[in-house]
């Protein structure tokens, strides 16, 4: 799995990237919509969970790296995340506090979404966002997923609203299809 874009490469996480995990889920701004920064134990527990989503589905977060420094700016990627008592693919994006506002997320996140309609063919894909995340849900509505309803997720002892984004195929299909014909 090796996504590529303009300016970033996307690829599977390994172990290797633990220091650079700890740097990005370590910091509290990063990490204000799950309530706290990570530990090492936690930081841990998020690469084996990565991995193990790779073996189970074929696919997962990835390490996002900058081509022009090879250094690892975030994570993107495919997870089945639950919603409505099912298992939804979701698009997901955390970045280097450093790199927010240089366009890199809806960049990643683009790239995910073609690969999830053309490689993976899936019927559509989600982004579940704090509710108050504004930032991540203009990378969702600049990625063309539309809104579709809301939900409240519990974690590290808190209940937090989230807003759902989704894209079908079909609604991909018919954007690329309105891109290749305005060339």
């Amino acid at each position: 799995m090796l996504l590529e874009t303009e300016r970033l490469v996307l690829r599977k996480i390994t172990r290797k990237d633990f220091p650079d995990l700890c740097k990005m889920l370590q910091d509290a701004d990063v990490m204000w919509a799950y309530e706290h920064a990570f530990t090492d134990l936690e930081v841990t527990v998020w690469l084996e969970r990565q991995l193990e989503r790779y073996r189970e589905n074929g696919f997962g977060l990835m390490a996002v790296i900058l081509k022009a420094t090879n250094e690892l700016i975030g994570q993107t990627g495919i997870t089945l995340q639950d919603w409505n008592g099912r298992q939804v693919p979701e698009i997901g994006y955390i970045f280097n506090k450093a790199h927010w506002h240089m366009g890199y997320a809806i960049e990643a996140a683009s790239a995910c979404k073609q690969y999830a309609f053309e490689s993976l063919r899936l019927a559509e894909v989600y982004s579940i966002i704090r509710d108050n995340n504004i930032p991540s849900q203009k990378v969702a509505t600049r990625n063309g997923m539309k809104k579709i309803g809301e939900t409240i997720k519990f974690y590290y002892n808190v209940h937090i609203p989230h807003t759902i984004y989704r894209i079908t195929r079909d609604e991909y299909r018919n954007s690329n299809q309105d891109f290749l014909e305005e060339k």
